[in-house]
């Protein structure tokens, strides 16, 4: 799944910049799970969504041909422009609103897993696998990381 691969290259960048250019770990942490894990990930998911359309949607259980893939997929490129940007506007109210956009997207969609699980049984990798748990993940790691950021800045 393409949000493993996402996460792992934050992990390698961030560590990659701490090291060379010995930035603060909480605040480069937190730049990368925005461009990377959020923004180049979401993009990911819109490409996704749009050109592979009905792949996408058996994997996650529902029928092809759904024009929501276009909504999600929409959604997704909005997510990864922001946080893409992130890395140019560094201002804390920019990566907070990123920050709260991305967690209302990935909460909600969570919510909808979970809501396709208990009332449709919709065990499907796409809806009730590693996905359902990164919907809920990704959103308590970035707020977690900007508080801590907050916290020590």
């Amino acid at each position: 799944m393409h949000e493993i691969f996402f996460l792992i290259l934050t992990f390698i960048v961030a560590i990659l910049h701490i090291t060379i250019a010995k930035s603060p770990i909480i605040e480069t942490l937190l730049l990368y799970f925005l461009v990377v894990a959020t923004g180049a990930s979401s993009i990911f998911g819109f490409v996704g969504h749009s050109f592979l359309s009905n792949r996408v949607a058996q994997s996650i259980g529902w029928p092809t041909g759904n024009p929501f893939q276009w909504e999600v997929a929409v959604s997704n490129l909005s997510f990864g422009v922001l946080g893409v940007l992130c890395f140019w506007f560094r201002r804390d109210y920019f990566w907070l609103a990123t920050i709260i956009a991305v967690s209302v997207f990935l909460l909600g969609a969570g919510y909808g897993h979970i809501r396709e699980i208990v009332v449709n049984r919709n065990f499907s990798p796409g809806n009730a696998g590693l996905v359902l748990y990164l919907d809920i993940l990704k959103p308590v790691v970035l707020i977690t990381l900007y508080a801590v950021y907050k916290t020590v800045k």
